[in-house]
């Protein structure tokens, strides 16, 4: 029988990435549920702990309490883009992913021809040069007042997670789904927390395993821009809001 601490750390795991036991299970190709292997009924195979390790990053000395750290290679998860993709002279071109192409983009990411059918372009300023970009359509209204949904972020590939600056917009290459949002890393935790600007949305805990892809946003491309300034608007504000005062002070 296994010893309780393994247990106890095999089912927090289990836990804490969210799966059932029959999940759990049909993950990590034993039978139809971890529940004997919770029970300690069932002894965690070599196969178990090697499985852990190549989906999860699961340290095996953590495992059997030999070690305090979890994760093996986390904070070196590469996030590097699967695919680089150049123009007719071997050089770095943009490639554009429309909304539409971000919803099968997880799937098709190290897929080469896929990317040939989607608009690809050159900017030939120094702000996008040395180095990798993609541009990525804005979708829904978790990033106002920052970014409009419909609106582009032209933004550069990072190699890794550590790279992130938690100052800075990041296009988030998930598993299953393509997210435009702030990127933190909380010290000795091994999570990465997703942040929107509009506060309406939650931030939300995820793991380095899940990110395939980051790309962190430079520049956007934006539309229907209008003379309105800022200061304007301010000074529209203030002349209502004095308006508002000396109505409050008229006697009635």
């Amino acid at each position: 029988m296994e010893n309780e601490l393994t247990l106890k750390r095999f089912i927090e795991i289990r836990r804490e990435l969210g799966f059932t036991q029959a999940e759990f299970a049909a993950l990590l190709g034993v039978s139809t549920t971890t529940a004997d292997i919770e029970r300690g009924r069932t002894k965690l195979s070599g196969k178990i702990v090697v499985e852990l390790f190549k989906q999860f990053k699961i340290n095996p000395l953590w495992l059997f309490g030999d070690s305090d750290n979890k994760y093996l290679e986390s904070s070196n998860t590469s996030v590097i883009p699967k695919v680089v993709t150049v123009d007719s002279a071997d050089r770095d071109n943009m490639v554009l992913v429309n909304a539409k192409a971000a919803a099968g983009y997880p799937q098709n990411i190290a897929d080469t021809s896929w990317y040939q059918q989607l608009p690809a372009f050159d900017l030939p300023i120094p702000e996008f040069r040395n180095a990798t970009y993609r541009g990525f359509q804005v979708e829904g209204d978790s990033m106002l007042p920052n970014l409009k949904q419909g609106e582009w972020v032209l933004a550069k590939a990072i190699e890794h997670i550590d790279d992130v600056n938690p100052n800075k917009i990041y296009v988030v290459v998930l598993q299953d789904a393509v997210l435009v949002k702030k990127v933190i890393k909380k010290p000795n935790s091994n999570n990465v927390t997703l942040v929107s600007l509009n506060e309406t949305y939650p931030p939300y805990e995820i793991k380095p395993f899940q990110i395939q892809e980051i790309w962190q946003v430079n520049s956007k491309i934006t539309f229907g821009i209008d003379a309105t300034t800022e200061t304007g608007l301010l000074r529209q504000l203030q002349e209502s809001m004095e308006e508002l005062k000396s109505q409050l002070k008229k006697p009635n």
